[in-house]
C-alpha cells in the first residue's frame, strides 16, 4: 500500500472473500478492508485501490477476449462510508481511477467513458468506436499481443487531461474461425488480424481536456508505424511517446505537450537488428529518467537528460535483465542482471554517484522481487532448479526480517517420488557455446544405452535453460525420466540472456541457425555412450512447435520423433509485428521466408510426426498445421493429428490440457 508499511490481499472465506490489510514488520493482521459477504456480489477476481486509499475498484464476472484482455463488472467501495456502487450495468474494459480518486475512465464498446463517482455523471470521450473498424482506448489484437499494450490510455498526474489511442482497423483484413460450441451450426469469430507484410491499423494518440470537454490529435513531425507506448512526465502537461518505423529497429522518444499537442524528439535509438519495447522508463525528480537499452551489446541501465545528454549507469558483459525502482532520496537504484551467470538472476543495489555496487541476493539461482511502494521493504522469491519457490520479506539494505512461506510440506511430500536432479551443461559446437539441461531416470546406469527426449521453445530473447523451478513441465519430465528415457533441453542462438548479438543474429533467418544449433546438440548427446542415438525425439510448443518441425525434417537422419503442439508452419501466416521485428517482410525478405518454413522440406520427413493445434488458436492460428497437412500430403508423408475443437493457443479448460498431455506420453511411449 502507498505507505509503504502494509500491504494487501484478497482471501477466500466460508462466506465469501475479504480484502485484508497486514503489516510488512510483523505480518500482523490490521483487518479486513472489504468483505464480500456484506454486500452478495460476484467472486471478486482482481482489485485497486484509488491513490488515496479511500476508495477500491472490485473486478468481478471477468470475461476473458483474447491474451490480456478482460471486460467485467465493477463496483466501487468506500472504506470510509462503507457504501457500494455499480460503476454501469454493462460488462466494460479497464476501469481506471483517476489520480484524485473521483473520476473512472473505461472504455465500452470501443468508445471511451469518464464516470464521476461523486455526482454519477458519465462523460462519453468519443463516439465512432465500432467493432473491427475504430477503437478508442483500448488496443486492437496485434498491439496487445506484441506489445502487452491493452488498457490504452493513460490519465495525467494531476487529473486534468487523459491521453489515449485511437485504433482504425479499416483496412487491416479479417481472420475468421469457426467456434462449434455443440451447436447444430456453428457461428464464425471474424477479427482483424495483420498478417505479415499486411495492413496495420492506422493509429493515433489525443490528449482529452476534462474542463474543456475537448479531445486534440498529436500531430507528430514523422510517420510513425507504430506507438507501442505512452507515459506521463512528472509534469502534467508531458507526455512521453515512442514512436517506431516498421522495421522496430527506429525508435523516437517523444515530448508532447498537453495543452496544444505540440511535440518534439528528444531522442534517437538506432538498432541494426531490432529494438525489444520494454517499461523501464522511470521518471527522476531533476527531469531525468532511468532508460536501459542494449545499444553496447548488453542490456544495461542508463540516466537520461531532457538536454538529451546521458549517463550509463551498468556496464560489463551481462545483462540487466530487471529494473527494479530507484531511491532518489539516496540516489540508490535496484536491479536484477546475469552477472553469476546467464541461468541465473540475482538483485542487486547501485550508488547513482559512486557507482558502488552490493549484490544483495544471497543465493544462487533465480531471485523474483516485489519491493513496497517507498522500496523500505521487499519480497524475495528465491529458486532453483530443484527447488520450489520459497519467499522471504526483507529490508531494502538486504537483512531478511522472516520467511513468508518455505514450502517445506511441498518439498517433503516430493521426496516419496523419487526426482532426479535437473544437471545444468554446456554444449559446445562449432558455432557456439549452448546452455543445456538433463534429467537422467532414476537409478541412472551409465553403461546402459537411453532414448533422448529434448524439449525446447528457442524463441528471440527467450530462456528454458535458466536455474529456475519449472512448475509446468518439471514433473511430467521426470514421469519421463522414470520410464526411461533422458530429458533434454538446450538453449539455441538467439535465445537470451547472453547479450544483444547472441540473441540477434538470427534476424532476418528465423529457424535457420536455431535448427542447426539443436541439430547439432542432439548429435553431442548422441555421442554420449548412455544415449541410444537412433531414439532421440523433440517437442516445442508455438515457437517450439515450428522449431520441432524444422527438426524432423531438416534434421530427418538425427531426430526420429517430433511433436509441434500449436506450430507456426510459415511465418506468412503470423502476425506482422512479431514476424517482421527478426525478419522484415516477405515482400523484403522471400528467401527468409520460405527456406525456413517446415513446409518447404516435409519430403525430408522419415521420423514419427504428431501435429496439435486448437481450432480457435486467435494467435498461432489453426491454418498453420491446416497448410503443414497439405504439404505432407501432398509429399504421400504419413503422419499423426490431434485438433482440439475451440480450444485457443493455450489448448486448457475441462479436462483438455490432461488430455494433451496423456497424448504426448503416449505418442512417445509408443513410438520413441
Amino acid at each position: 500500500m502507498n505507505d509503504g508499511e502494509h500491504y494487501s490481499t484478497i482471501e477466500k472465506k466460508d462466506d465469501g472473500q475479504q480484502i485484508i490489510k497486514y503489516q510488512f514488520k510483523d505480518g500482523k493482521k490490521i483487518g479486513p478492508l472489504f468483505r464480500s459477504a456484506d454486500f452478495k456480489i460476484p467472486r471478486i477476481t482482481n482489485y485497486t485501490f484509488s491513490k488515496d486509499e479511500k476508495r477500491i475498484l472490485l473486478k468481478t464476472e471477468t470475461e476473458k477476449i483474447y491474451r490480456y484482455s478482460t471486460k467485467s463488472i465493477y463496483y466501487i467501495y468506500n472504506i470510509f462510508t462503507d457504501k457500494l456502487q455499480k460503476l454501469t450495468d454493462d460488462k466494460v474494459m479497464y476501469a481506471t481511477f483517476s489520480p484524485q480518486g473521483d473520476k473512472i475512465a473505461y472504455v465500452l464498446q470501443n468508445n471511451l467513458f469518464i464516470k464521476d463517482i461523486i455526482n454519477g455523471k458519465i462523460i462519453q470521450i468519443t463516439n465512432d468506436g465500432k467493432k473491427n473498424h475504430i477503437i478508442n482506448g483500448a488496443s486492437d489484437w496485434v498491439y496487445e499481443e506484441e506489445f502487452a499494450l491493452v488498457r490504452s490510455f493513460e490519465w495525467a498526474p494531476d487529473g486534468e487531461h487523459l491521453a489515449y489511442y485511437k485504433f482504425d482497423e479499416t483496412y487491416v483484413k479479417q481472420f475468421s474461425m469457426d467456434l462449434f460450441r455443440g451447436n447444430l451450426y456453428p457461428t464464425q469469430e471474424v477479427f482483424k488480424y495483420p498478417k505479415a507484410g499486411e495492413e496495420n491499423s492506422v493509429v493515433n494518440i489525443y490528449f482529452y481536456n476534462l474542463k474543456d470537454n475537448k479531445s486534440t490529435f498529436i500531430y507528430t513531425k514523422k510517420d510513425y508505424e507504430y506507438f507501442p507506448r505512452i507515459k506521463w512526465t512528472n509534469n502534467p502537461n508531458e507526455l512521453v511517446i515512442y514512436g517506431m518505423n516498421r522495421h522496430q529497429n527506429e525508435l523516437d522518444f517523444i515530448l508532447a505537450n498537453a495543452n496544444d499537442g505540440s511535440n518534439k524528439v528528444l531522442f534517437t535509438e538506432k538498432d541494426k537488428y531490432f529494438i525489444d519495447i520494454h517499461d523501464n522508463l522511470t521518471f527522476l525528480p531533476e527531469d531525468n529518467f532511468i532508460w536501459t537499452s542494449e545499444k553496447d551489446g548488453y542490456n544495461h541501465i542508463y540516466i537520461r537528460n531532457l538536454d538529451g545528454s546521458e549517463q550509463q549507469i551498468t556496464k560489463g558483459e551481462w545483462e540487466v535483465t530487471s529494473f527494479d525502482g530507484v531511491d532518489s532520496d539516496n540516489m540508490q537504484i535496484y536491479y536484477r542482471s546475469t552477472e553469476e551467470g546467464s541461468i541465473n538472476r540475482a538483485l542487486y543495489i547501485q550508488n547513482l554517484i559512486t557507482g558502488e555496487k552490493r549484490k544483495l541476493s544471497i543465493q544462487v539461482g533465480d531471485n523474483s522481487i516485489k519491493f513496497s511502494k517507498n522500496l523500505k521493504y521487499y519480497m524475495n522469491s528465491y529458486s532453483n532448479a530443484n527447488t520450489a519457490p520459497y519467499y522471504t520479506l526483507h529490508e531494502s539494505n538486504g537483512r531478511q526480517l522472516k520467511i513468508l512461506e518455505d514450502n517445506t510440506d511441498f518439498n517433503k511430500k516430493m521426496e516419496e517420488f523419487n526426482l532426479t536432479k535437473k544437471e545444468f551443461l554446456t554444449i559446445s559446437t562449432e558455432d557456439s557455446e549452448l546452455n543445456a539441461w538433463m534429467i537422467k531416470p532414476p537409478n541412472f546406469d551409465k553403461s546402459k544405452e537411453y532414448p533422448l527426449y529434448m524439449f525446447l521453445y528457442g524463441g528471440p530473447g527467450s530462456q528454458q535453460v535458466k536455474n529456475s523451478f519449472g512448475w509446468n513441465n518439471y514433473y511430467w519430465h521426470q514421469m519421463l525420466a522414470q520410464k526411461g528415457y533422458i530429458v533434454a533441453c538446450v538453449d539455441n542462438r538467439g535465445t537470451g540472456g547472453k547479450g544483444a548479438e547472441f540473441k540477434k543474429m538470427t534476424y532476418k533467418e528465423l529457424g535457420k541457425y536455431e535448427t542447426i544449433d539443436q541439430i547439432n546438440a542432439a548429435k553431442y548427446f548422441g555421442s554420449l555412450p548412455y544415449i541410444d542415438k537412433n531414439r532421440i525425439g523433440i517437442q516445442g510448443w508455438s515457437y517450439g512447435g515450428y522449431m520441432s518441425s524444422l527438426a524432423i525434417t531438416k534434421g530427418a537422419d538425427v531426430f526420429s520423433l517430433a511433436i509441434a503442439v500449436a506450430p507456426v508452419t510459415n511465418w506468412r501466416y503470423y502476425d506482422n509485428i512479431y514476424t517482421e521485428r527478426y525478419m522484415q517482410t516477405p515482400q523484403e525478405n522471400p528467401s527468409g521466408y520460405d527456406e525456413n518454413s517446415p513446409i518447404n522440406h516435409v519430403e525430408k520427413l522419415k521420423g514419427d510426426y504428431l501435429l496439435i493445434h486448437g481450432s480457435a488458436d486467435d494467435n498461432v492460428h489453426v491454418q498453420n498445421t491446416m497448410e503443414m497437412i497439405s504439404a505432407l500430403v501432398k509429399a504421400n508423408k504419413q503422419f499423426d493429428l490431434f485438433i482440439y475443437p475451440d480450444k485457443n493457443h493455450g489448448i486448457y479448460g475441462g479436462n483438455t490440457r490432461f488430455h494433451l498431455y496423456q497424448k504426448m506420453t503416449n505418442f512417445i511411449l509408443d513410438n520413441l
